[in-house]
């Protein structure tokens, strides 16, 4: 019998079982932030244990609330800054040189075929688009992993999705994955691998592989994965340039970490994407989601573009083709958030910054902010956002909002009208 990638990676790292089922890996990268970080940090100094594993290994940033909105928040970031000069961390990214972590970590070279990845952050599931195993983390197994370099997880089982046909006109990766949330409901991948495979997935971009793989958590999955191939090798390639002859033996190499044709799955989803339209959450949970065309009647007081699912460059570029020569509607505001100063950068060379000024939107600097309601665009009581973001749950970005996920497209097309719109109506 044939093994799947994620048993692969297990095998790979396997440093103990001390119970059955109970696999104690070895992890190649412990990421941390500003707002689970000082917790640990605080217990491990409690403990006469303030030591890192590994500097090299740790990867640590200050994203969530940057700048520091609060003597709270400002305290947060101080423990970061203390603790990061303490152990001498090379990957310390603090104002300014920050970026939402689950963009500015892949964007930095820091993840690889094979790797495993933990944070205090549910969305660490996102850098399976690497062909990584990526984990979010509670606060006891991130100290662990920043004094040990360790992690236990039960071998978890495996679901594959399969994604074949093409993406039709208007339908983005965000729409691939809020039908993928829909079909396994949010429980339905609870304890699971999402190994997304499939044509559509070959067709992908990095970027859009990592929208994919950041909401496999919104199903219940414990990382949503992608098998490693050429698209993986390009993306990678200024970082591991030194380590292969030619893109060609990197790509052959990364096939150690593919799932075997005979691997054993407990389920497998087929979905064709042909049939995939424009669509958004309705409601207060990430499943409950419909075409935008039943939503069109739906009226929106801020449109939100960025985070860790949708802040990349290809997002701004898609969103900024819908709104170039248009403006807001009266009475929405419009946030536009890259999620990396190098995403920044670029969007303002190409004049994408000044697309959305043109249209009435306001440019933030990278910060997760308002997708979980600290900052920068958060709602009042009974406003409602076409947003990019990746949660939907009752008071996410607002006590009494209504967040209605979907892509940067519809988003931008939803910002023109005031109202949700599939943004196949008013693209050129």
């Amino acid at each position: 019998m044939g093994k799947t990638i994620t048993e692969k990676i297990f095998e790979a790292h396997l440093r103990d079982e001390p119970f059955a089922g109970t696999n104690v890996l070895s992890i190649d990268v412990v990421m941390c932030h500003e707002i689970t970080t000082p917790t640990a940090i605080a217990d491990l100094q409690r403990r006469g244990k303030d030591r890192v594993f590994d500097p090299s290994k740790i990867k640590a940033v200050i994203d969530h609330v940057t700048p520091a909105k609060d003597s709270q928040s400002a305290m947060q970031a101080k423990v970061m800054r203390r603790w990061a000069a303490r152990h001498k961390l090379p990957d310390f990214f603090d104002v300014g040189r920050n970026g939402v972590c689950h963009a500015l970590f892949p964007e930095k070279g820091f993840i690889r075929p094979g790797y495993t990845v933990i944070m205090g952050d549910s969305h660490t599931c996102t850098h399976g688009a690497f062909g990584a195993f990526a984990a979010g983390v509670g606060t006891t197994d991130l100290e662990v992993g920043i004094l040990k370099g360790v992690c236990a997880f039960r071998r978890p089982k495996s679901i594959r999705v399969s994604l074949n046909g093409t993406m039709q006109r208007g339908v983005f990766a965000k729409d691939v994955i809020l039908t993928v949330i829909k079909t396994l409901t949010v429980n339905g991948a609870a304890d699971r691998v999402i190994e997304f495979r499939g044509g559509a997935v070959d067709a992908m971009s990095m970027e859009e592989r990592m929208t994919l793989s950041n909401m496999a958590i919104e199903a219940g999955g414990t990382c949503g994965i992608c098998m490693p191939d050429a698209v993986t090798a390009d993306y990678l390639w200024s970082f591991i340039a030194g380590l292969y002859a030619s893109k060609e033996a990197a790509v052959n190499d990364f096939k150690r970490w593919r799932s075997d044709p005979d691997a054993a799955y407990e389920k497998t989803v087929e979905i064709d994407v042909n049939a995939i339209e424009p669509s958004a959450t309705f409601g207060y949970k990430p499943d409950q989601v419909k075409s935008l065309r039943e939503m069109k009647d739906v009226a929106i007081d801020q449109v939100y573009i960025g985070s860790c699912t949708n802040g990349r460059i290809s997002d701004l570029r898609a969103a900024a083709a819908v709104v170039k020569g248009t403006a807001l509607a009266a009475g929405v505001r419009g946030i536009v958030v890259p999620a990396t100063p190098l995403v920044y950068r670029q969007a303002m060379d190409e004049g994408l910054l000044a697309v959305f000024m043109e249209a009435g939107y306001c440019i933030a600097n990278p910060t997760c902010g308002a997708c979980l309601g600290m900052s920068t665009g958060v709602l009042a009581e009974g406003e409602v956002c076409a947003s990019t973001t990746n949660r939907n749950f009752n008071g996410r970005m607002g006590r009494g909002g209504m967040v209605h996920l979907m892509s940067p497209a519809a988003a931008a097309a939803s910002g023109i009208r005031g109202k949700l719109t599939d943004p196949r109506e008013v693209m050129s």
